[in-house]
């Protein structure tokens, strides 16, 4: 029996799936399921596009095995897709986002009673070789904030910029789109504070260094030579005058980081990853870093644990009174 679907969810919030051949059984429930995470759950952008690419792409394979409604779907086809995935070379993480994003989904079709059971329930992804996140050294660091190339000058907004942008991701452990969200108003340069809200829309007060300031106040002073609208309240905005992306903060991280001849590609987690490392060398205290990350897990810090283990083990021989390590 065909499902008739309700009028008020024919029209997504969010872009269309980029697959434009799905059949409607399959494509009209992601648009459900987008209008309800968009208007009611009020998830990011961000999150939003993550639910519908991995919706999507498995829409997609699913329709290349015959089937073309998510009721027929069972947990044989979920562990299909899954080998199928696993067998194309995606890694564990991005297999179990999408089986999250399935489970999220199916239980959103439970409650419009558009489906009977959830399929991706129980499933679980294949493991991965635990990889730990690149970082550089505290000298890598100094030459690339230290190190601003000639036409890095007062009069340049957008050098100004990029310099802001990498003294605040190392300052104060930012994620890509906590520091894309910022506000003009965000910074209390006063006190050398800020407030930052993170993942789940969780708020935390970060502190932010005196390097940071002084490359914030330079951005600041240049920042109304690109603004277009002066009720643009975005910290950082591009060319055009606008809030920058989090694809245009990439590549200028990336460019600067070349161009100042750091020898390897930068990325903005590497400074957030960099930021995390040296403050667990220097301090030893995991939950001041579990906050200052806004990681609600400690389980998700102590992956630092492990980036340098000959200086904790070096901490350890200097700090306990028994430790009595061969030398």
């Amino acid at each position: 029996m065909p499902v008739v679907w309700r009028t008020h969810f024919v029209t997504p919030v969010a872009p269309k799936p980029s697959v434009p051949d799905l059949p409607a059984s399959l494509s009209q429930p992601i648009a459900a399921f987008a209008q309800h995470i968009g208007s009611e759950r009020r998830l990011s952008p961000h999150t939003l596009s993550n639910y519908q690419r991995d919706l999507t792409q498995a829409a997609t394979l699913l329709q290349e095995r015959g089937l073309n409604e998510w009721p027929a779907v069972t947990q044989h086809e979920i562990r299909a897709l899954v080998a199928m995935w696993h067998r194309r070379g995606k890694g564990g993480v991005s297999i179990q986002r999408t089986l999250s994003s399935l489970r999220t989904f199916y239980r959103f079709l439970l409650r419009e009673g558009l489906a009977t059971d959830n399929p991706a329930d129980g499933i679980r992804a294949p493991k991965s070789p635990k990889r730990l996140p690149k970082t550089l050294d505290q000298e890598q660091v100094g030459h690339l904030l230290d190190n601003a190339p000639d036409n890095d000058h007062e009069n340049d907004p957008l050098a100004l910029l990029d310099q802001a942008m990498m003294e605040l991701i190392y300052s104060s452990g930012l994620r890509l789109a906590e520091l894309v969200s910022l506000d003009i108003d965000t910074i209390d340069f006063r006190d050398g504070e800020m407030m930052v809200t993170g993942k789940g829309s969780k708020s935390r007060m970060l502190p932010v260094g005196g390097p940071a300031i002084a490359a914030l106040q330079h951005w600041i002073k240049q920042r109304k030579t690109l603004l277009k609208n002066t009720e643009e309240k975005a910290l950082f905005i591009n060319t055009r005058g606008r809030r920058v992306s989090t694809r245009t903060v990439q590549q200028r991280l990336a460019r600067a980081a070349q161009i100042r001849g750091l020898g390897q590609h930068l990325h903005p987690h590497m400074l957030r990853h960099s930021f995390a490392t040296h403050m667990l060398e220097a301090s030893g205290d995991l939950r001041a870093v579990q906050e200052l990350l806004g990681h609600a897990n400690l389980s998700t810090t102590q992956v630092y644990t492990h980036l340098d283990f000959q200086h904790l083990a070096g901490v350890y021989d200097g700090a306990h009174p028994r430790a009595q390590r061969k030398k």
